[in-house]
């Protein structure tokens, strides 16, 4: 936040007071636990009238606040902006509301899909092992929603060779895309292949 600009706003010959203008972050309020709320729009423009021969206000002395507390349902939904501060003569605030998405919190346990990338030709795999087999996904109810698979991805060597690396599992959607806002937990996990010649020989390394 920051300070705004002042500018006059009283009649000619009428100095006794002038417009105050604070640019401020918005905060919530209200939250239950186990709940998120997302919102685009991240300050407020505030105009109040302060005295001409007073200290004026500071940014950090008001605060544009969306209170949820009375939401009960998941979903959009559009909450009046309400100003909390000390004794100031209010002009006007932007914006007067603000669309917010409440959403459930959860956590669920996926097991790690292996998808191997790369010509395969002359290759195949012979074993693959990944641990632990298992993650924890967590995010809004509405993300998690969209988690088809957790995956990691080996890439296929050129000549029969043994893999072994640690890899940052993927949440990923229906058609292979990664669904953001989920974290995924341990964000590494080890991933060991061993690949072969097509005939099933081949020095491995």
């Amino acid at each position: 936040a920051a300070w705004g600009y002042f500018q006059l706003a009283a009649a000619p010959g009428t100095t006794a007071r002038f417009d105050q203008t604070l640019v401020v972050p918005i905060v919530v309020s209200g939250l239950k636990p186990g709940y998120q709320v997302r919102y685009t729009e991240k300050v407020a423009t505030v105009v109040a009238e302060a005295p001409r021969n007073g200290a004026g206000l500071k940014p950090d002395q008001v605060q544009a606040v969306l209170d949820v507390a009375d939401i009960t349902d998941t979903g959009p939904h559009n909450v009046k902006l309400t100003i909390v501060s000390p004794d100031i003569a209010l002009k006007s605030i932007s914006p007067g509301s603000v669309n917010v998405t409440l959403d459930r919190l959860e956590e669920h346990i996926v097991p790690v899909s292996v998808d191997y990338v790369g010509d395969r030709r002359g290759i195949v795999v012979e074993s693959a092992q990944v641990n632990p087999q298992r993650t924890t996904i967590r995010g809004p109810a509405s993300e998690l929603a969209k988690v088809n698979a957790v995956r990691v991805e080996i890439p296929i060597p050129s000549k029969p060779e043994q893999f072994d690396s640690m890899i940052h599992p993927t949440p990923t959607g229906a058609h292979g895309d990664e669904v953001s806002n989920v974290q995924v937990s341990p964000n590494l996990v080890r991933v060991r292949a061993k690949f072969i010649s097509t005939t099933g020989h081949g020095n491995t390394k």
